[in-house]
């Protein structure tokens, strides 16, 4: 018998990698804080959970996928909260952004409960989460990530042991790090080359046949082509995980010049309503900056 498994979080993402878990035939009930998106589940046999403790009793395994720490410390804690229903039987899987540091009180807090705790961010956006092609990043003890791959399987094409509670994080911010660092050279010196007076396609050409090439670019190309940025990883999420990687690094004395102007290019782009767009709209940042 496979394990009944709770998803709460219905966003982007979640959506994606809950509808895998159902095709896969475990037996799925959801929870989201708008009620509507939950609801939607009931027709496909799927169960819908009043709150996150009722979620969490009714169920062996408890996936969360929000947006950040406030959200999921709400799921857990707050009222209806999932917590009050965890013990020694059931285990947790955060699936959500969250820095290593707020990793590593959560699974202290949970501690008295005895619940099992895998962290298991992802890397990949929307098509990779319908594709169930995802990169899972997990921290936790190894027999208890073992326990569970075959269900993580259902919503990637790899898991990553990258060491105790917390290591899942880390890996999530370092390579958030990369990814936003990747995305921002490129839109900066696409930008620069147009100021140059470069066309547009014999950069993207240069760029896109050579050694400098990259997935990322190849997807994140006809973004910036048509200057429109379709929601795959949100700007504003990409943000929340820059400042994360910046405060990480100050916890590790890890020296991180870039990740500080990346963060400031960000939140120039915050300040720019650009927060729903895909992060890949921080091309526009260098375009606003040209004088």
């Amino acid at each position: 018998m496979k394990p009944k498994v709770g998803f709460m979080g219905l966003g982007i993402m979640g959506t994606a990698m809950a509808a895998n878990v159902h095709r896969a035939g475990f037996p799925l009930m959801v929870y989201n804080r708008t009620a509507a998106k939950a609801e939607a589940w009931a027709p496909q046999g799927v169960g819908v959970a009043s709150n996150p403790y009722s979620l969490a009793q009714a169920t062996d395994i408890l996936i969360t996928m929000v947006t950040g720490p406030e959200a999921l410390d709400h799921l857990l804690w707050g009222e209806g909260g999932a917590a009050a229903a965890l013990n020694d039987k059931k285990t947790l899987i955060n699936m959500s952004s969250s820095s290593p540091r707020h990793t590593g009180d959560l699974h202290h807090r949970l501690a008295p409960t005895g619940v099992k705790f895998v962290d298991a961010p992802v890397s990949g956006t929307k098509k990779p989460a319908e594709d169930g092609t995802l990169l899972i990043m997990a921290g936790g003890e190894k027999d208890q990530v073992a326990a569970v791959e075959p269900l993580l399987l259902t919503m990637g094409k790899k898991v990553i042991y990258c060491g105790g509670v917390g290591q899942g994080s880390m890996m999530k911010m370092t390579i958030n790090h990369l990814l936003g660092l990747m995305m921002a050279g490129f839109s900066e010196v696409v930008h620069f080359g147009l100021e140059g007076g470069l066309e547009l396609e014999t950069i993207f050409d240069t760029i896109l046949s050579g050694p400098l090439s990259s997935g990322l670019y190849q997807v994140k190309s006809d973004m910036v082509r048509n200057n429109d940025f379709p929601t795959q990883f949100p700007f504003k999420h990409m943000t929340k995980d820059i400042k994360f990687i910046v405060d990480t690094a100050y916890d590790t004395g890890a020296p991180v010049p870039l990740a500080h102007i990346l963060l400031h290019l960000y939140r120039l782009g915050i300040s720019h309503d650009l927060g729903d767009q895909d992060f890949a709209a921080i091309a526009q940042v260098f375009g606003k900056m040209v004088t």
